[in-house]
């Protein structure tokens, strides 16, 4: 078939890469340039991680998982760091209970654990739970091997190629993985996508590597390495809608608020902010992802700011719908 991906995010070149490992004849259309800093898959590192509180999400990060470890064979770049992940939630058992069910190996930890194996300090809380089969993606390199394995299967990259109306663009069947951009591109070739994108803010302060920290007491908060910089942190859907074709500087509340987050949580971390950046996440209800076809098109957007771990797993999804 001829297909052509519309977006060159780690969604959009995951569902090329798969498409083009099946030998269809793929052509990938991107707005910017590859690795650009204006949509949701830029930066040096994102969480990875095994731990969720329901089994079907916990089975498709272990699917992901293998298709990580199969493109790091094939391309000769490592893309995982596995670190771990401590998780901090009020009530554990739905997380725990997921974790069993799925064979996901993980200690239940004391507040003095934590602290001494991970510098994390959680006194106030009772348990903690850490999963070994986690840490980071690194998320530039990542988008960089994908391209290039698409591109190595055949597939063409086309960047500064925007597209602006669905209906113009070539192929069989169109993959839509445009992040912030795909509703208002589906709306006006008839597909809603009920999805609301914000502008979120990370924070990188200096710091050694890090277990990556996921704390669900009061919002969500998370921490990771950030590669050849020091800590990444930030706070999970605290950003306001935003217009993607807006280029918003960083929120300066959410600064000081992950700053005296990482103050109180992470003492061996100087919580002096070194800098800030923003990224958009692509919401809809319940924290789902969108894989779905209509038609013509096959839409992979949104993933609501949870995705770049399951990449591999959704532009298998993608490539499969097609």
């Amino acid at each position: 078939m001829r297909v052509s991906v519309v977006g060159a995010g780690v969604m959009g070149l995951a569902a090329a890469r798969a498409l083009a490992q099946r030998e269809h004849d793929v052509t990938v259309y991107e707005q910017f340039e590859l690795e650009h800093k204006r949509g949701s898959s830029h930066g040096s590192s994102r969480i990875f991680r095994l731990s969720y509180p329901d089994p079907e999400w916990v089975a498709l990060a272990q699917r992901s998982y293998e298709l990580w470890r199969e493109l790091e064979n094939e391309s000769g770049i490592q893309l995982l760091e596995l670190h771990g992940l401590v998780d901090v939630e009020a009530d554990l058992s739905a997380r725990l209970d997921a974790l069993q069910a799925r064979a996901v190996p993980h200690e239940v930890l004391g507040a003095d654990e934590v602290r001494e194996r991970f510098g994390f300090e959680y006194g106030d809380v009772e348990r903690l739970v850490f999963t070994p089969d986690a840490g980071i993606s690194l998320a530039d390199m990542t988008v960089r091997t994908l391209a290039s394995e698409a591109r190595r299967h055949g597939a063409e990259i086309r960047e500064h190629t925007r597209i602006e109306s669905l209906d113009d663009v070539p192929g069989d069947s169109v993959v839509v993985t445009a992040g912030g951009w795909a509703p208002g591109l589906l709306a006006a070739a008839g597909v809603d996508l009920a999805a609301r994108p914000t502008r979120e803010t990370v924070v990188y302060f200096a710091g050694d590597p890090i277990a990556s920290l996921i704390d669900a007491l009061e919002g969500q908060f998370f921490a990771l390495t950030a590669p050849g910089v020091g800590v990444k942190a930030g706070r999970h859907k605290a950003g306001k809608e935003t217009d993607p074709e807006d280029d918003a500087e960083p929120d300066e509340e959410i600064v000081r608020t992950v700053r005296d987050w990482v103050a109180r949580r992470l003492p061996g971390v100087d919580a002096t902010p070194l800098r800030a950046e923003t990224c958009i996440y692509t919401n809809v209800e319940e924290e789902r992802f969108v894989c779905e076809r209509h038609g013509r098109f096959v839409v992979g957007s949104a993933c609501s700011g949870h995705g770049f771990k399951f990449a591999p797993a959704v532009g298998e999804t993608l490539a499969d719908l097609v």
